[in-house]
């Protein structure tokens, strides 16, 4: 597995990992050392929360600006279908969106040659567009409904790590799936979340139109979002169909992509502990 140390980074590896490059924090003058924070730790833990607070504005806003279709329909700048990270407007309920999309796979089938009259087939698109809804129902969900008030103050500021979260999602480039594993871990800063909620951040994240690039670093910033840690890590390790089934059709690749923020980014060695541990 290779990772770029302190960056979102991705790799793809059929049998065989790349090292890992080094960073080095030297001239710093507070040092986060296996979770403990020594000289100077209030000043760079609140530098470091600021800063990812600035990376998460500063992704809804590339979001909200590079969407021509949200800025072109009044009530849409909010809309979760344009820009996936803000969620305050609803699209329409799942069961009304079934029919069209039913209509959809049906005219599909026809344009494949088949014909959706015969038996195998009469509710194949009711099926599909149900198949697809589920798929997608990350798009209704808000790091709000999931946490669900299960954020506690706990003086804890060591690492807290939940590794190996089943990951199922669908290629947004070719609308195929593609699966993995998530390993999440952060400092807490004064409060920790219920361990069930990094997992259903995944779930959120996950269950839409993806590239797993994206997926890792939004993980990441719904966990700055939800508590404001010191640190957050996550690696996120992938076999997508759209490189086994189709194309190069190299079946024992895996993608492995990483974001690191906070001390996770700053301090070496508090980033080697966490990927140590998640191996």
């Amino acid at each position: 597995m290779s990772l770029v140390n302190g960056y979102t980074s991705t790799t793809t590896s059929s049998s065989s990992s790349s090292s890992s490059s080094q960073s080095s924090a030297k001239g710093k003058e507070s040092v986060v050392m296996n979770g403990s924070v020594t000289n100077g730790a209030t000043i760079q833990t609140e530098k470091s929360i600021e800063e990812m607070k600035g990376q998460f504005r500063n992704m809804r806003l590339e979001r909200r600006s590079s969407s021509s279709v949200a800025s072109s329909i009044p009530g849409h700048e909010k809309c979760p279908f344009h820009f996936d990270l803000e969620l305050d407007h609803k699209p329409p309920t799942r069961e009304d969106m079934i029919p069209n999309l039913a209509a959809s796979y049906r005219s599909l089938l026809k344009d494949l040659g088949e014909d959706p009259e015969r038996e195998g087939l009469l509710k194949t698109p009711e099926r599909a567009a149900k198949a697809m809804l589920y798929f997608t129902k990350g798009y209704d969900q808000t790091i709000e409904d999931v946490m669900n008030g299960a954020i506690f103050d706990e003086d804890h500021d060591d690492l807290v790590i939940v590794k190996d979260i089943e990951m199922f999602s669908v290629c947004e480039h070719h609308l195929v799936p593609f699966w993995g594993k998530v390993s999440v871990g952060y400092l807490p800063n004064k409060k920790v979340v219920g361990l069930s909620k990094v997992a259903r951040i995944v779930e959120i994240f996950s269950r839409r139109l993806q590239v797993q690039e994206r997926l890792t670093k939004q993980i990441a910033l719904a966990l700055v979002e939800a508590i404001q840690p010191t640190g957050v890590g996550v690696v996120v390790e992938g076999t997508h169909m759209c490189m086994v089934m189709r194309g190069v059709q190299k079946v024992s690749s895996k993608t492995t992509t990483s974001t690191m923020l906070g001390v996770f980014r700053d301090d070496p060695k508090t980033r080697e502990e966490f990927l140590t541990l998640v191996k």
